[in-house]
């Protein structure tokens, strides 16, 4: 299976890893990670994110600790809210979060329009910080909780 994860990934935190750690354990036919680019990654957000180049080589060094099935791993910068997920028909599944499932509706619709097979869902469920709320990068960003969901 041929598997797609998209995030802005900065920072980076126990969240992205166990959706990396998923894709990675199902990607055995070859893993594609999409990073946002800088300005898609601003427009979405009201908070500084990390430039694409250090995101990159966070994300880089992650998957490389993650990856123990030696996986074919392909970053590609995604500039628009589907990305590449729509369009790219070697693709089979997506890994999303909960609150991001209901997009491969309109993801599966658009790939439908152009004639390519449904991608399948690979849900990954939230990581908890101590204080049992989600881990995220603007909890992380505001200072409430480090990368692993320590409160702070």
């Amino acid at each position: 299976m041929r598997v797609a994860v998209a995030g802005t990934f900065g920072p980076l935190h126990d969240g992205h890893r166990a959706m990396l750690r998923e894709a990675l354990r199902a990607g055995d036919d070859g893993v594609v990670v999409g990073l946002t680019t800088d300005e898609f990654a601003t427009s979405t957000r009201d908070r500084s994110v990390p430039g694409y180049a250090e995101r990159e080589r966070v994300l880089r060094e992650a998957v490389a600790d993650l990856d123990e099935w030696g996986r074919n791993v392909e970053i590609r910068a995604v500039d628009d809210e589907h990305g590449f997920a729509d369009e790219d028909p070697a693709l089979d599944a997506l890994v999303v979060s909960p609150e991001t499932d209901d997009e491969l509706v309109d993801i599966n619709r658009r790939r439908a329009e152009r004639g390519l097979a449904r991608l399948d869902a690979i849900v990954v469920p939230h990581v908890r910080a101590d204080d049992g709320e989600r881990i995220s990068s603007t909890r992380i960003a505001r200072g409430e909780i480090d990368e692993h969901g320590t409160l702070l």
